[in-house]
């Protein structure tokens, strides 16, 4: 925990953090009266409903009773109870899902749908805002959005966050161990804006203050510590500013919109939803070792997007700084517009959500400046709730890095969560990576490739403190196939585990 002893800049920044929590812990409870959520219709796709002939319903309400409608103010004959959506429940009390991308309950300028969440529709186009992972990219509709949902004036705000207290052991010779804590905390608000929403986001996150050598991961690689060696087996912190980024959608019809995306820092349309976004890794507290493979430009300094949204579809690029962010992690670096990628994203199905895309990165390694990255990916993630607050949810990933000059180096995950209950999770995490960053300093195996399989499984039981606060324990443990020849660095059998308390606001 020495790594938490640093500069009075630091200590103000820790501060700050931690500040933002609590006045948010405390703000939750107004917030979400000033939010009531708006009544769900099951005419998905048809024109909005007259609300003022139906009474808000009371705090706390789900929104799906009949009893919403008084006998006094009733709804003519031909309106329908809402629909009994199948796959899931109609309300999940605070974690809600979507029935539908194109449903019509307070219509917006340009025949926006809003959502079910304190009044906040899609960012990006007119669709529930469960469809929306991290930067521009998507999720399955069926995602659960956890959040303190709010309303300030014509602005629908809402936030939230976890925090890891964790300690990891990694095994065999080139292992460590350490504590230390690792997270995030966000905040978004949105509000028409001419016959188009503007949006907001922001996100932090306390790892600069776990010390710029992260915490140890066996063969994670990328970044560096100093400006001078390779982070080998460690997993670098990431910045302080995770994302600081402005969005403006304009609804070219009831299930269309362009939309245009800006952030320093932000993430361009390259790869899945970054790991701490996605529903089926966001409960791992470590980063996957496929990381550099497919979702390392989440944290990118300078990206503008520009999109088409068309129903289940869309069609997204990107311009970004190609350069991975340096070891100073409280700052916010210089944008340039030296890189570029393009995202073809479909969900065909409420409970599934599939891409492809592409970039290149201008000089991304800082200790290897000469050397340009191409890179695609592509990735399907189904999320499937049943019964009452269970989810399940799974991703599968593919990513290719073509170095020029260099190798051509391929990474596959598989990812998989369970949760019953809001209570228990389960997930697990399987990983094959060629590597050629093991060994930078070793005669005769400088730059060769190794392929390394890894296997996470583990769980977390939650007990609730607060309406919109739980706190969980959990553990994972880590096992390793490699091949022969490094061995004698690694061991023959290395395992590594770690033990965790989570904090979470939802």
């Amino acid at each position: 925990m020495s790594d938490f002893v640093g500069t009075s800049r630091r200590s103000r920044g820790f501060g700050a953090f931690g500040l933002s929590i609590a006045l948010g812990l405390l703000l939750s409870p107004a917030m979400a009266q000033q939010a009531p959520e708006p009544h769900d219709h099951s005419q998905h796709g048809a024109p909005a409903q007259d609300h003022s002939k139906h009474n808000m319903t009371p705090q706390g309400h789900s929104g799906h009773s009949p009893a919403v409608r008084t006998k006094k103010k009733a709804a003519p004959a031909k309106t329908k109870e809402p629909a009994k959506h199948s796959g899931h429940p109609a309300s999940h009390g605070a974690m809600r899902t979507a029935s539908s991308g194109r449903q019509a309950t307070h219509a917006g300028h340009g025949g926006g749908a809003q959502d079910v969440h304190g009044g906040m529709k899609g960012f990006l186009g007119p669709y529930s805002m469960t469809r929306e992972g991290s930067g521009t990219s998507w999720v399955p509709d069926t995602s659960p959005h956890e959040g303190v949902f709010g309303k300030v004036g014509e602005w629908s705000t809402m936030w939230h966050g976890y925090l890891n207290l964790v300690y990891d052991q990694q095994g065999g010779a080139r292992g460590g161990n350490k504590t230390f804590v690792n997270g995030m905390v966000m905040g978004m608000a949105q509000r028409q804006l001419g016959d188009g929403t503007f949006g907001v986001r922001a996100m932090m996150s306390p790892d600069p203050f776990m010390g710029k050598s992260g915490y140890p991961l066996l063969f994670a690689t990328g970044e560096t510590a100093d400006g001078r060696t390779h982070l080998v087996d460690r997993q670098h912190p990431h910045e302080l500013f995770m994302e600081l980024a402005t969005t403006y959608s304009y609804n070219l019809s009831k299930n269309s919109s362009v939309f245009l995306y800006a952030g320093l820092p932000g993430e361009p349309a390259l790869g899945p939803a970054a790991f701490m976004h996605r529903f089926g890794g966001m409960d791992i507290p470590e980063a996957p070792i496929t990381h550099h493979w497919l979702d390392s430009t989440h944290i990118t300094f300078g990206v503008v997007t520009g999109g088409l949204v068309l129903d289940k579809w869309k069609v997204e690029a990107s311009a970004f700084r190609g350069r991975e962010p340096d070891q100073h992690r409280f700052d916010i670096e210089a944008p340039k517009l030296d890189s570029f990628s393009a995202r073809l994203t479909y969900n065909p199905i409420e409970q599934l959500s599939m891409q492809v895309s592409a970039g290149r990165l201008h000089s991304p390694e800082q200790l290897e400046p000469n050397v340009d990255e191409d890179r695609v990916t592509a990735s399907a993630t189904y999320t499937q709730p049943f019964g009452d607050n269970n989810f399940w949810s799974t991703t599968v990933a593919w990513g290719r890095k073509m170095l020029q000059p260099g190798d051509t180096l391929d990474g596959f995950m598989l990812e998989s969560a369970l949760i019953f209950q809001k209570t228990y999770t389960l997930f697990l995490r399987a990983e094959r990576v060629d590597e050629n960053e093991l060994f930078h300093d070793v005669p005769g195996f400088e730059g060769r490739i190794f392929t390394v399989h890894k296997v996470s499984v583990g769980g977390i039981y939650d007990v609730p403190l607060h309406q919109n606060v739980k706190f969980g324990v959990g553990g994972l443990v880590s096992v390793y196939g490699i091949p022969d020849e490094i061995k004698p660095f690694y061991g023959h059998d290395p395992i590594s585990y770690m033990v965790f308390g989570r904090l979470k606001v939802q």
